[in-house]
Formats: C-alpha cells, sequence, structure tokens
C-alpha cells in the first residue's frame, strides 16, 4: 500500500454521502487541490489557484494503522470529518476513502471520497 499511496499525487474525483453521488457539492476550492503522501509519513496539500476559506492544511503527517485498513493523517482534509479514514480502495491508479462526517445540518453521515492519479 505504502508503494501505491506514494507514487505520485492524488487529486480528487468524486464524493458520495450515504451512496449518493454527492460531487457537484464539492466546492471547487478543494476539488482542484492535489494531495501527496511520501514514504516516511508526511505529506502536502497543494491548494492550487482555487483557495479555500479557511485554507485546507498545507502538510500532513500519515500512517496506515489496522493492519493496512485505515490511514490515520495528522489533520482532517474535509470540514466536519477526522483524519482516520477506512481505505475501501487503494491501488496504482485510485484511493477510495470513507469516514463518518457530520456536515451541517445533516445528521452523521458516511462519506466516501475518491481520488485519482
Amino acid at each position: 500500500n505504502t508503494d501505491y499511496i506514494t507514487k505520485s499525487s492524488w487529486k480528487f474525483s468524486a464524493a458520495k454521502a450515504g451512496g449518493i453521488d454527492v460531487t457537484a457539492q464539492v466546492p471547487a476550492c478543494f476539488k482542484d487541490n492535489t494531495m501527496l503522501f511520501v514514504a516516511n509519513g508526511t505529506g502536502t496539500i497543494n491548494e492550487s489557484t482555487n483557495v479555500c476559506t479557511p485554507a485546507s492544511p498545507s502538510s500532513f503527517t500519515w500512517v496506515f494503522q489496522n493492519n493496512g485498513s485505515e490511514i490515520n493523517m495528522s489533520t482532517p482534509i474535509v470540514s466536519g470529518g477526522s483524519g482516520v479514514f477506512t481505505i475501501v480502495l487503494l491501488n496504482d491508479v485510485t484511493l477510495v476513502v470513507s469516514q463518518t462526517m457530520t456536515i451541517a445540518p445533516n445528521p452523521p453521515t458516511n462519506v466516501e471520497l475518491t481520488f485519482i492519479h
């Protein structure tokens, strides 16, 4: 998994909440961000041209946990979420992660984020 996640930077591709496609509702400032995971357990987020307010964190630390079924990042990458994601899919081109998030005014919902190289 380390080889896959550190291969190159990741860019947002799609989002689901409660199994429903919500990609269109994701702010443009998040959609153009790129995330880079480095094998030493550090990472960076590049805000690109559309900068979110407040801005996403520019750096983080990360580690696989639960026998590689989860990734724990030192900072949430999505408002309303945590830094711990369940890995749904990780291969050489796709990273799909999920977690329960509370995005007001909705109740806690399982959100799935898809990133691609």
